[in-house]
């Protein structure tokens, strides 16, 4: 099959001929229709991420129709149309009991723990617990956004942000899961703030409905607690760095809620907060990492409604012999608004 391999971290990858993947035992093997160039991906092949192995094929967003099935699968069967969520869950450690698989003990990841979908093929582990059927009529393209950004940001937004009609949300960075955060709150009546150094991301929160955009210079915490007169009641970090987190934090009212949703890798692993605000305000702070797949009924029905649509958050489509140069973009802030999806 066709993939795209990185060699060597932060050299550019290649499309190169590879062995076909095996399918797992518990699993499937997938033939990708569709595929998220993600902010994830950039990170994962800068070395930001431990879990790789080189040679490795990227990519984590996708959907797929089931090519091959493996004998302890019992819930799917081949020509099958599906997503996955970013995290694999096992099913059977303490948290997933829990129904709490996307901090699943035993996760695996395609584009990180094992290769992922920046190919023409990619095999997928515990497919009867982590597959979801994709509804009828919703195009690969569209189903490839669900997997990591839209997904993540509706379970930010739904469940740790707890949005309510009325709410001021403030949103830090607008990219695919900023802009994903921007559609979401407005579908649940919230007001939104979005911030964004570019001005191309600005206009598109307008567009998902934003009701005031900043362009992310000078005190941005002061400029959200002038327009909502008084903060924020839920901010998220969707971008992922020392200044963001801090100024998501710095945005809340007294007893808001922070939402850090962008990965916090690198030089930003672990970066100082504003913690004397956090106790004086008595501000909660969560992280946010994916949504389980028994969690997406509830989204994909709002989908189906026509409350939520992600296909506008698609930028641009290309092929997989565009990915790696889709990738660097996203390190050089040259990828422009919205998402690119790989079309294998």
């Amino acid at each position: 099959m066709r993939a795209v391999v990185i060699s060597e971290l932060g050299v550019l990858p290649t499309v190169q001929d590879v062995p076909s993947p095996s399918c797992p035992e518990d699993g499937v093997v997938l033939r990708v229709t569709a595929t998220g160039v993600c902010r994830s991906d950039w990170h994962g092949w800068q070395g930001h991420d431990d879990d790789i192995t080189l040679p490795h094929v990227p990519g984590h967003e996708l959907a797929g129709v089931v090519e091959v099935v493996g004998p302890q699968v019992r819930s799917w069967v081949v020509g099958d149309q599906v997503t996955v969520p970013f995290v694999c869950a096992c099913g059977t450690c303490a948290a997933c009991l829990a129904g709490e698989q996307q901090v699943c003990e035993r996760q695996r990841q395609p584009g990180f723990t094992d290769d992922g979908s920046f190919a023409e093929l990619v095999a997928l582990h515990h497919a009867d617990v982590n597959l979801v059927r994709l509804p009828a009529g919703m195009s690969p393209v569209t189903a490839a956004a669900l997997g990591c950004r839209f997904a993540t940001a509706y379970r930010a937004i739904t469940v740790h942000g707890r949005v309510g009609t009325g709410d001021w949300v403030a949103v830090h960075g607008c990219g695919g899961v900023g802009l994903s955060a921007v559609m979401i709150a407005v579908g649940a009546g919230a007001r939104v703030v979005a911030i964004d150094v570019s001005a191309a991301a600005r206009d598109a929160a307008v567009a998902m409905g934003a009701s005031v955009v900043l362009d992310g210079t000078g005190d941005v915490a002061a400029q959200v607690h002038e327009v909502t007169g008084g903060g924020a009641a839920v901010s998220l970090d969707a971008l992922g760095s020392r200044a963001t987190a801090t100024a998501s934090i710095l945005s809340l009212r007294r007893r808001g809620r922070h939402v850090q949703v962008g990965l916090l890798l690198g030089a930003d692993t672990a970066p100082p907060l504003p913690m004397g605000r956090v106790i004086g305000w008595e501000l909660e702070v969560y992280g946010s990492h994916g949504m389980a797949a028994h969690e997406y009924p509830a989204m994909l029905a709002r989908i189906a409604s026509g409350e939520l649509d992600p296909s506008r958050l698609v930028g641009r489509t290309i092929s997989l012999e565009g990915a790696p140069a889709a990738l660097a973009a996203l390190g050089t802030g040259t990828s422009g608004p919205g998402m690119t999806v790989v079309v294998p």
